[in-house]
């Protein structure tokens, strides 16, 4: 098993904190989410967004990831009157990088579950690349640095994980060199765990992003959490800041009703709770910082999105006050 890279000297630590698409304390739109006989647009998700920075910038939150459908169809290939949405953003998009600059804003995109180079349709494999190609030149335009990455699975299995695994590898050929280079991989709860994403860099050279709670639900090698943080950190380049995934499993019985019966929901490992475990969460940066680990960011994947974060930070000053000071 592989060990925790030595570090020979210390160095700072400071982590932000982010919360994904959708904030919750405020009534604000993420993305425009009309349908497109309503004529949506870029530009109107835009003018959420600027909303949505000043709340951040208003609770110091310095860290977000966009809307995966902040350009609504914008590829849909029936519907090519929205193909030009970047172009026609030019100046809303080069403002908005601006903002998240002046603002200290880190941003991140995860687009969603349909993106599959792992598969062995070349249909679908051609459809993922080019939505990763034009997330890319959304970033681009923006005028974002390479810490604003693009965060993709492996995807599916397709009866073969190995055959897999090498079409992915294979499939990023597909797309173009400033789209690789604002790629991270993501270990996920069923298929491909740390050991996986690891085989990945050392092919592909992309950097990892390492999920938690994902690495509790599958880790076949057995690597302890502290020993797939440093493996995954070490992943991207020194001058780079590093980001993770951090979440706690829903612990809650639910109810539903379907017509006139009703049913009880038990909950499942791999399922976001609403709000974070405090203690897990201090034990985790303890752990990094007696490792001596590199500083990193904390993308926070709960259902109460910016209340979970809010009150997490409240939660650290109260039982971890050493460590208040190096969360943003």
């Amino acid at each position: 098993m592989n060990q925790i890279p030595h570090s020979a000297f210390r160095i700072p630590h400071f982590y932000h904190l982010g919360i994904p698409v959708k904030v919750i304390g405020a009534p604000l739109r993420s993305h425009d989410s009309r349908r497109w006989q309503n004529q949506p647009h870029l530009s109107v998700s835009l003018a959420y967004l600027r909303d949505i920075f000043e709340y951040l910038h208003l609770h110091d939150i310095r860290f977000y990831r966009l809307a995966g459908q902040l350009a609504p169809y914008l590829t849909h290939p029936d519907l090519p009157a929205f193909h030009r949405q970047i172009d026609e953003c030019t100046n809303e998009l080069a403002a908005m990088g601006d903002l998240a600059r002046q603002y200290g804003l880190r941003l991140s995109m995860h687009p969603a579950h349909y993106i599959q180079l792992s598969s062995p349709d070349a249909t679908r494999v051609e459809r993922s690349c080019l939505e990763l190609d034009v997330a890319a030149q959304l970033l681009d335009a923006m005028g974002l640095g390479p810490e604003a990455v693009i965060v993709v699975h492996v995807g599916g299995v397709y009866e073969d994980r190995t055959a897999s695994l090498e079409r992915f590898a294979r499939n990023l050929n597909g797309l173009s060199v400033a789209t690789c280079q604002r790629l991270a991989l993501e270990n996920d709860d069923r298929h491909y765990d740390l050991q996986d994403i690891l085989w990945l860099h050392q092919r592909t050279g992309l950097r990892l992003v390492l999920d938690t709670l994902h690495h509790r639900c599958l880790n076949s090698s057995g690597h302890s959490l502290v020993n797939a943080l440093a493996l995954t950190l070490a992943s991207w380049p020194r001058e780079q800041q590093p980001k993770i995934h951090f979440s706690s499993p829903r612990t809650a019985i639910r109810v539903l009703y379907r017509a006139t019966q009703r049913y009880l929901q038990m909950p499942l490992p791999n399922q976001h709770s609403d709000f974070i475990d405090t203690f897990n969460f201090i034990d985790l940066i303890r752990s990094a910082r007696a490792a001596n680990l590199r500083p990193f960011d904390i993308m926070l994947e709960a259902k109460a999105k910016d209340l979970a974060l809010l009150r997490l930070r409240e939660q650290i000053a109260k039982f971890a006050p050493d460590l208040a000071q190096s969360i943003g």
